[in-house]
């Protein structure tokens, strides 16, 4: 199969993209417990760096898992073939100039490392969003931990599969202050990122 694959250049660049746009184009990953607050943080940020005139694009779980993950499960196999997908997904939105906001689990430090890989270290930044699964649980706004509990759900990433903590994140929230407080404080650190220097 791949000895019919090619390469194929097209006449327009990702710099030429991103000079268009005006800004630079990376993924800002998101990972952490169900709860944790990974996709309203990553979906009030994307207001604010579209309010700014910023191209944007969020991936989470939902819209990820009901389109082309949807053919997936919650196997470590089928999680970390998820994961993949969305180091190319992200891979191709970064070509295109855009700024990748993606909210997942993603319980497997290979897998994020691997996506890291995929877009390569420069155009990833890693939040980890470190909220307590007592927090996630209270708040449970899916009733996902209500059914693991329960027996409903298996491979609950948190109570009967594992989740391993980032080893040195670009970013650690700790349990939200407040999303204004985490927004500014994402964006503070990003805003020098998104310049191009020329």
């Amino acid at each position: 199969m791949k000895n019919n694959i090619a390469k194929h250049n097209y006449p327009i660049t990702r710099s030429e993209r991103v000079l268009s746009n005006g800004h630079n184009s990376f993924l800002i990953f998101f990972t952490g417990l169900s709860g944790s607050g990974k996709s309203t943080i990553a979906s009030a940020l994307e207001k604010k760096l579209f309010s700014k005139g910023i191209k944007t694009y969020v991936l989470d779980g939902d819209n990820i898992r009901n389109g082309i993950n949807r053919d997936l499960n919650f196997s470590p196999e089928d999680r970390s073939e998820n994961n993949r997908r969305i180091g190319e997904i992200s891979k191709l939105f970064i070509d295109a100039g855009v700024v990748v906001l993606a909210a997942f689990v993603s319980p497997y430090r290979k897998d994020r490392r691997f996506i890291k890989n995929t877009v390569e270290p420069d155009n990833f930044i890693e939040v980890f969003m470190n909220t307590s699964l007592e927090e996630c649980e209270r708040r449970d706004a899916k009733g996902l931990y209500k059914k693991a509990r329960s027996g409903e759900i298996k491979n609950m990433t948190g109570i009967s599969a594992p989740y391993e903590t980032p080893l040195n994140p670009d970013i650690e929230i700790l349990q939200q202050s407040s999303v204004e407080a985490d927004v500014n404080y994402l964006y503070n650190f990003i805003e020098e990122k998104l310049r191009i220097i020329e």
